[in-house]
C-alpha cells in the first residue's frame, strides 16, 4: 500500500467514525470477520484496527480468509500494530476452540458472475455450510452474528412493486444459473432464524446492494461498476455489453460499513435491514459516461471511450427488473448515505490507480 493509499484509507476511517453513534460498547470486544480479503470485510477489519490504534478500543480482531499471503499483504500495517490476527482457513472449516468471539461478521462468499458460472457449488457452500459453521461458533461462544445477505434474495417481485420492504419476497427461477447465489443466501437467512429459535443465537441480517470503493476487485470481476472502473484505470475503452438502459444504484464503501455498524449498534436483534444508497439511481449507460469523464477530468487518468459489444455473454448477470430498496428501517436508526456517486467514483479511481 502506498502512502497516498494509506492517507485515503485513513480519511475513510475518520468518515466512518464521525458517522456512527456511541461506539463505547465495542471496546474490548473480540470480533471475527469472515471473507476478510474482500472489499467490505476488509474495511471492517481496517476500521476496527483504526479504533484500536487511534481510540484505544483494545479489540481483538480475527481476520478469516483462505488466502494467508493476501491477508499478510492487505493488513501488514494492522497486523504489525497488534490486535488484528490472521485466521487462514476456509469458512466451512471448524474454528479452533480457543477462538471465542463476541461478534461474528459473516461476509465470506463470492458474488461475481465468474464464480457464479464456474464455481456454483463453492458459492453455495460458503453461504450455507459456512453459515452453519459460523452459527455453531456463535452458539458455542454465546456470540451475536451479523450476516451480509443481498438484495437479490427478493427475486422477481409482482409487477407494479415500487419499493422493496424487508417483509417482501418474490420468486426465484431455479433454472437460472445465477440462482445459486440468491437461493443460498435465502437458505442462510433461514438458518439464522432457525438458530435463533432453537439456540437463542441473536443475529442482524443486512440485505446489501451494489457496494463499491477502495479494495474492490476490478479485473475479471464481471459486474458493471468493477469492469468499468478497471477499464478506466488501465486506459482501455469501457466495454458495454448491452444498450445500457438498465438502472442501478451504488453505495460507497464508507456508507456501507456505517450502515452495517449502525444496524449492529442500534438495531433490533433477529431483524433484517435493507442497505443501499437509493439517492442517485443511474442507468448503466450513464454510469459508463460518468466513470469515463471522472477518469480523465478529475482522477488524472488517460481519456477513455465508451464502446458497445452486444454479443458478449451476459448469462452471469441478474435479470430482475430493478426496483429500489426501502431503506427507511435502517434510516430510522439514524443512518444516511453521505458520499455522492461522483465523489465515490473519483476516490475509488484515485485509490486504485495508485
Amino acid at each position: 500500500m502506498t502512502d497516498k493509499q494509506r492517507m485515503m484509507i485513513r480519511e475513510d476511517m475518520e468518515r466512518i467514525f464521525d458517522s456512527l453513534p456511541d461506539l463505547e460498547s465495542l471496546k474490548n470486544k473480540k470480533m471475527l470477520i469472515t471473507g476478510a480479503n474482500g472489499m467490505l470485510a476488509g474495511y471492517l477489519v481496517r476500521f476496527f484496527a483504526y479504533l484500536n490504534s487511534e481510540k484505544s478500543f483494545r479489540m481483538t480482531v480475527y481476520a478469516l480468509s483462505r488466502n494467508g499471503a493476501k491477508l499478510e499483504e492487505n493488513f501488514r500495517d494492522e497486523i504489525e500494530q497488534g490486535g488484528v490476527i490472521p485466521l487462514v482457513q476456509d469458512v466451512t472449516d471448524t474454528i479452533p476452540d480457543d477462538i471465542t468471539p463476541d461478534v461474528i461478521f459473516h461476509l465470506a462468499g463470492n458474488a461475481d458472475p465468474g464464480s457464479i458460472m464456474n464455481d456454483p457449488d463453492g458459492v453455495i457452500r460458503a453461504n450455507v455450510e459456512g453459515t452453519v459453521n459460523m452459527l455453531e461458533l456463535a452458539r458455542k461462544s454465546n456470540a451475536e452474528i451479523v450476516f451480509a445477505s443481498t438484495r437479490e434474495v427478493y427475486g422477481a417481485l409482482p409487477e407494479g412493486t415500487l419499493k422493496i420492504r424487508e417483509d417482501d419476497m418474490g420468486s426465484l427461477d431455479m433454472t437460472d444459473p445465477r440462482t445459486c447465489y440468491p437461493a443460498s443466501k435465502r437458505k442462510a437467512e433461514a438458518l439464522l432464524k432457525d438458530y435463533n429459535n432453537k439456540y437463542y443465537v441473536n443475529y442482524i441480517n443486512l440485505r446489501i446492494a451494489h457496494v463499491y470503493g477502495p479494495g474492490m476487485k476490478v479485473e475479471n470481476d464481471g459486474r458493471v461498476m468493477a469492469d468499468f472502473l478497471g477499464d478506466a484505470i488501465h486506459g482501455r475503452n469501457i466495454m458495454m455489453k448491452s444498450s445500457g438502459e438498465m438502472l442501478r444504484a451504488f453505495c460507497y464503501i464508507t456508507d456501507a460499513v456505517s450502515g452495517i455498524l449502525t444496524a449492529y449498534l442500534k438495531g433490533e436483534r433477529n431483524t433484517s435491514y435493507n442497505l443501499a444508497n437509493e439517492t442517485e439511481e443511474i442507468s448503466v449507460r450513464d454510469l459508463a459516461g460518468l466513470i469515463a469523464g471522472s477518469a480523465s477530468e478529475k482522477a488524472g487518468l488517460h481519456k477513455t471511450n465508451v464502446v458497445y459489444d452486444l454479443s458478449a455473454d451476459k448469462s452471469g448477470y441478474a435479470k430482475f427488473k430493478r426496483v429500489s430498496l426501502d431503506t427507511s428501517r435502517l434510516e430510522a436508526l439514524g443512518w444516511r448515505p453521505e458520499v455522492s456517486l461522483e465523489d465515490g467514483i473519483v476516490k475509488t479511481l484515485k485509490y486504485l490507480s495508485r
